[in-house]
């Protein structure tokens, strides 16, 4: 479905079961996933990349390098960039940095993402975040710069460990434990 005032040039790929709302611009050269949901005036410049069952929330713009991963979540108005240093009379098309969204990751509203980081999978940005750096998975990052406070779950629950380095998502019952191989967490298999 694409709403009769969004446009969606030809060159761009419109993955099967996606919607695209009012006023969005998908460019030549963007690619989305299938069952995705583009929400109204989102813009994705050309090499921009979604994979399946995203939901773009309203006013979200993907620059050139922002690449998001199955089931990631982009809340109203957050940001991304795509070059360090802008000068709007320096063409710096040739520095663009990517920026690489994992499999499942959510970013809240009005947060901004600087270009050349990594969200990990499974990640929770708090609305408003400010994310200068890398985002481990499962980590929950808030604030302005963005650090982390804890831990979440695949489905989005703030993790409470024990003793013994173990969590269990209040929703699913999926374990977690802190990895003894890096500062991480990883689900546990049953």
């Amino acid at each position: 479905m694409i709403h009769p005032t969004a446009i969606v040039e030809d060159g761009c790929i419109l993955g099967q079961g996606t919607r695209v709302w009012h006023f969005s611009h998908l460019m030549s050269g963007a690619i989305v996933g299938e069952n995705c949901n583009i929400g109204q005036n989102v813009v994705m410049m050309p090499g921009a990349r979604l994979g399946n069952g995203c939901k773009v929330q309203n006013n979200v713009s993907l620059y050139t390098g922002v690449v998001c991963e199955d089931g990631v979540f982009l809340g109203p108005s957050c940001v991304f960039t795509n070059v360090i240093n802008p000068r709007a009379f320096v063409e710096r098309k040739s520095e663009y940095k990517p920026t690489f969204v994992a499999t499942g990751a959510s970013i809240g509203a009005n947060a901004t993402i600087l270009c050349g980081v990594t969200i990990g999978a499974y990640a929770m940005v708090g609305a408003g975040a400010v994310v200068l750096h890398d985002v481990a998975p499962y980590a929950l990052v808030v604030g302005n710069p963005a650090r982390q406070i804890g831990w979440i779950s695949r489905s989005g629950h703030r993790l409470t460990f024990d003793k013994d380095g173990l969590a269990t998502c209040p929703e699913t019952g999926e374990r977690y434990r802190k990895s003894q191989e890096n500062d991480g967490i990883e689900p546990l298999a049953d």
